[in-house]
């Protein structure tokens, strides 16, 4: 008995380790990824803020709204990863309050889209009205709109989330909204939000392109011009399918754990993630960034200094080193 005892501890004991190792592996892969897409949108976000033509821009000011919102949701949605994959548990206040802070980062994506493919439907339909229209300051109030829309949304859900008599304050869940939508309210008016918002967005879309498109066939609007825009519509589109692709992670993933086994179902889980959490945050405003011929040349000059004096900061030290 004591032979066969001994077996079944070092089984499962062997098991424990390969679900450590298993959990260090893909905890460094994520963010070692993750930090990488945030040194980029870091170095977007500073070289849209580093020329005047940037800062006196509103599709610019609009676009480094849009590359802020997304670099927030990235950073928590890898915190909320790690920290279900160390198996840290928090408080239903505390977790319900970081939840409301990412709804409110959330809604933000979409309207600031809305608002950019408004503004080249201006741009394209009305020329002569376009910069009385689009301004520094109409621009700035828009984005304190979004953002005061944004915060009465996120208010509103965490009251709801709040609304509820806890047993006991400790989680036994991880933090995400499953874990602190206990009221049925709560879920619906976030699916409510949620779908009524995408919309939205989806139609101003749609709305914008067709109405460049009829723009376009007239003789006084520049074909150019029209051309252009019409792709950076359809680069809209992109991004918005990106951002709504987020919505749809959880549902995955019950339909993952209903039909596979643990095992399976979680490196599909972590695919997953990657496909649908981390790399929408990044590659919309990347793509936007590399295709934009005035950003271009300055991001890649920023990126070029930025990784040169990193190696040269790990190059420094070593040499120091062995001259002592």
């Amino acid at each position: 008995m004591s032979f066969i005892d001994q077996t079944q501890t070092n089984t499962t004991v062997e098991i424990q380790y390969l679900e450590l190792l298993g959990i260090v592996l893909i905890s460094t892969v994520t963010t070692l990824l993750c930090c990488v897409f945030l040194f980029i949108n870091g170095t977007m976000l500073f070289t849209l803020r580093s020329k005047p033509v940037f800062r006196e821009t509103s599709r610019y000011i609009l676009l480094y709204n849009l590359l802020f919102a997304d670099t927030v949701q990235l950073a928590y949605s890898q915190a909320m990863f790690l920290l279900s994959a160390c198996r840290v548990t928090l408080l239903y206040p505390v977790c319900a309050a970081i939840t409301a802070f990412n709804i409110l980062s959330h809604i933000t994506s979409p309207l600031t889209l809305v608002v950019m493919c408004m503004e080249r439907y201006v741009a394209v339909c009305y020329p002569l009205r376009h910069a009385a229209i689009v301004t520094i300051r109409n621009t700035g109030l828009t984005i304190c709109v979004i953002w005061s829309f944004s915060s009465l949304n996120a208010v509103s859900q965490l009251s709801l989330m709040l609304n509820v008599r806890f047993k006991n304050l400790q989680m036994k869940d991880f933090c995400g909204k499953e874990s602190v939508f206990l009221d049925p309210r709560s879920n619906l008016y976030d699916k409510a939000s949620t779908y009524s918002l995408f919309a939205l967005a989806g139609v101003t879309v749609t709305f914008s392109y067709f109405g460049i498109i009829v723009a376009a066939r007239s003789a006084s609007t520049d074909k150019a011009s029209a051309k252009k825009a019409l792709k950076t519509l359809l680069l809209h589109l992109l991004q918005l399918g990106l951002t709504m692709s987020s919505t749809v992670h959880s549902t995955l993933l019950k339909a993952v754990y209903s039909h596979l086994d643990r095992v399976l179902a979680v490196r599909i889980q972590i695919l997953i993630y990657i496909c649908l959490i981390i790399l929408p945050k990044c590659l919309s405003s990347l793509i936007y960034g590399l295709r934009d011929q005035t950003i271009r040349p300055v991001l890649m000059l920023t990126l070029s200094c930025r990784c040169r004096r990193f190696s040269i900061i790990s190059v420094v030290p070593a040499d120091t080193k062995n001259r002592t």
